[in-house]
């Protein structure tokens, strides 16, 4: 039987290399990986309005009239639970981390290990914004779903296949050198070491609270389309990986995309959900910034009222 290294544990392989490395790296070495990333980095910012238009737009066609109904209960469904993960992380952090950050101290990053820099960088400026795309897609998806409009269906048909062609060949094979680029990079500058040594405990509840949300929203799923949340949770599992790698829910779409496809979705609504939920819903991101303020501010001996 034919061994098949995936792209989880190429993506975990990466960040312990990235973390490793940071360690003994020479300075050149270093500098190398920082001026791919970089090129890399630019190159997804100009890819990601491309790919949000290239997959969002066919897919609400492909929806027919039904997309217009389908956004307003995404839409609904996405800030419904971004609110529910920041008051409960607001909660949940007024309750524990007074105990947990007790004595806590902020450590800075090591200035001769931020300095570094890349040996050169090319600007690939994306042809618009992240929300110009998306609502552009929107404009071009209901045109097309109300209108039947066959030749611009046929010309966007033919551009979602490029970016997925742009996906495959070049995106996620490259993204586990992007990873490993990131934390090679945060060791060496001394965040990896600063930000375990103080809040290692706050990533600790972060990551419990993180488990807790995906179990409800999985079981919520799990309910209407009558699958074991827990297999639907683990078939995801290279995308959240990928996503603690890139800290960018628009760059881990790609990865997000080819599971949810794994998961029996059909491909007309995974293109439409995908890049719009990387968007728009935030629950992720929510319970992150809430804990750290949070955090920070209670290290600083600020005082945050729930108002």
């Amino acid at each position: 039987m034919k061994f098949r290294f995936g792209l989880l544990p190429r993506v975990v392989l990466a960040i312990g290399l990235g973390v490793g490395c940071g360690f003994f790296f020479p300075e050149w070495a270093t500098r190398i990986a920082l001026t791919f990333n970089d090129i890399f980095g630019q190159f997804l910012s100009f890819v990601i309005p491309l790919l949000i238009l290239g997959l969002v737009a066919p897919g609400i066609a492909d929806l027919g009239k039904t997309a217009g109904w389908l956004l307003a209960v995404t839409a609904a469904l996405a800030y419904a639970f971004t609110l529910f993960s920041g008051f409960g992380t607001y909660l949940v952090g007024r309750a524990v981390f007074p105990a947990l950050l007790e004595g806590s101290q902020a450590v800075l990053p090591d200035d001769a290990g931020a300095a570094l820099t890349p040996y050169f960088t090319v600007q690939m400026p994306p042809l618009f914004g992240v929300m110009s795309a998306l609502v552009l897609a929107f404009v071009l998806g209901l045109g097309m779903a109300y209108t039947h409009s066959v030749k611009l269906k046929g010309v966007m048909d033919e551009f979602k296949g490029i970016i997925e062609r742009v996906i495959g060949s070049v995106i996620i094979p490259l993204l586990p050198f992007y990873i490993f680029g990131i934390f090679l990079s945060m060791t060496r500058s001394g965040q990896v070491a600063g930000v375990l040594g103080v809040f290692v405990k706050l990533i600790a509840v972060i990551f419990c609270m993180t488990v807790v949300l995906l179990l409800v929203q999985f079981s919520v799923a799990g309910l209407a389309a009558r699958k074991n949340p827990l297999r639907m949770l683990r078939t995801m599992l290279a995308a959240y990986v990928t996503a603690l790698g890139t800290q960018s829910s628009a760059a881990t779409i790609p990865v997000t995309l080819a599971q949810t496809l794994k998961l029996g979705v059909r491909p007309e609504i995974a293109s439409f959900v995908v890049p719009l939920c990387a968007t728009i819903h935030l629950s992720g991101s929510m319970m992150k910034i809430v804990a750290c303020a949070l955090a920070v501010s209670m290290i600083a001996g600020l005082e945050l009222p729930a108002g």
